[in-house]
């Protein structure tokens, strides 16, 4: 018989204490814990990731840097409505100020509305086409998805059904029934499954920096959906008399996450047949001159890019839906 391998990580005990915001939440001020500092490291790590590779194609990186705020900040507040909406609804309904408590619990799936929303908030706008910034960003994603899972992992804010698999977490027996000796830990499973799809992102682009735009929004949200709707399957039930978290809410017998993979995974296979064999087109703002450090040479090869993409542009219809 198997027996769970995972030593288990109270990470929720330790925090620090922020004084000077008692007023905003008097009996449980907010403070620093483990699980937002390591969302705020794969926050800056997948932005400067995402800010390398803009500069490796002489774009705008203040232009970059701006759609980077709006989708950042966007997914952060919807992220956190949408759980407490989707997931939480009863304790909306007795306290609606919970509804902007944005520190107060996240869904990752409300991360990524949020940021679609921030994102087609700045093309409008700006005026500008986003595919080319969505799928830069995104191929830097997987990274700090690792980050956040990380975080997850450690505060086991995900407890999945109970189990003695060697993939297992060790809970304490408080948190367990007899005859089991674990739980399934959905942050931790997760964490470690993004790591070969951040690894992945980073082989593609080393190898072909330059690929169709929407190839990284394909390849992330092809493999990231179909893996998700699975693992929901073994999260806590409300039938467990052992659970230690309320239960995620089930519609027709799914999750919101169930639901939201058939929408992502739709998405995924439209980017995947669209770049399928394509080539780069470079639709985004080309740095100025005098910002961009780059080799002359490198400066010339961007420059007949762009008027590339300005004659294509001119032939096709300037309402293209996926920009």
């Amino acid at each position: 018989m198997s027996h769970p391998l995972i030593p288990y990580i109270d990470g929720a005990s330790y925090e620090i204490p922020i004084p000077f915001l008692d007023f905003i939440n008097p009996q449980h001020p907010p403070s620093i814990k483990p699980f937002g500092t390591l969302v705020a490291i794969g926050v800056y790590v997948g932005s400067m990731l995402t800010l390398k590779r803009a500069r490796e194609r002489h774009l705008d990186e203040k232009v970059f840097n701006d759609f980077i705020f709006w989708v950042v900040a966007t997914g952060f507040v919807l992220s956190h409505m949408l759980d407490a909406v989707f997931y939480h609804p009863t304790r909306v309904a007795a306290d609606p100020v919970y509804l902007i408590r944005i520190w107060d619990g996240l869904s990752s799936y409300g991360g990524f509305v949020g940021a679609l929303v921030g994102g087609l908030a700045w093309r409008l706008y700006r005026r500008r086409p986003i595919l080319e910034y969505v799928d830069i960003t995104v191929s830097a994603f997987p990274l700090a998805w690792v980050f956040g899972r990380a975080g997850c992992s450690i505060v086991h804010d995900h407890p999945g059904a109970l189990s003695n698999a060697w993939y297992a977490v060790k809970y304490p027996a408080s948190q367990l029934v007899r005859g089991y000796e674990g739980r399934v830990d959905l942050g931790f499973i997760e964490f470690a499954l993004t790591i070969p799809l951040a690894l992945a992102c980073h082989l593609l682009w080393k190898k072909r920096p330059l690929r169709a735009s929407g190839f990284y929004v394909g390849v992330t949200l092809t493999t990231y959906a179909p893996v998700r709707f699975l693992l929901d399957f073994l999260r806590v039930e409300p039938t467990d008399i052992g659970r230690v978290v309320e239960a995620d809410p089930r519609y027709a017998g799914l999750t919101p996450a169930q639901w939201m993979c058939f929408a992502a995974l739709a998405c995924g296979l439209y980017f995947v047949a669209k770049t399928r064999g394509g080539d780069y087109l470079r639709t985004a703002e080309l740095a100025a001159p005098e910002d961009d450090a780059a080799d002359p040479a490198d400066e010339a090869a961007g420059a007949d890019e762009a008027d590339e993409a300005d004659e294509a542009g001119a032939s096709s219809d300037g309402d293209d839906p996926t920009r």
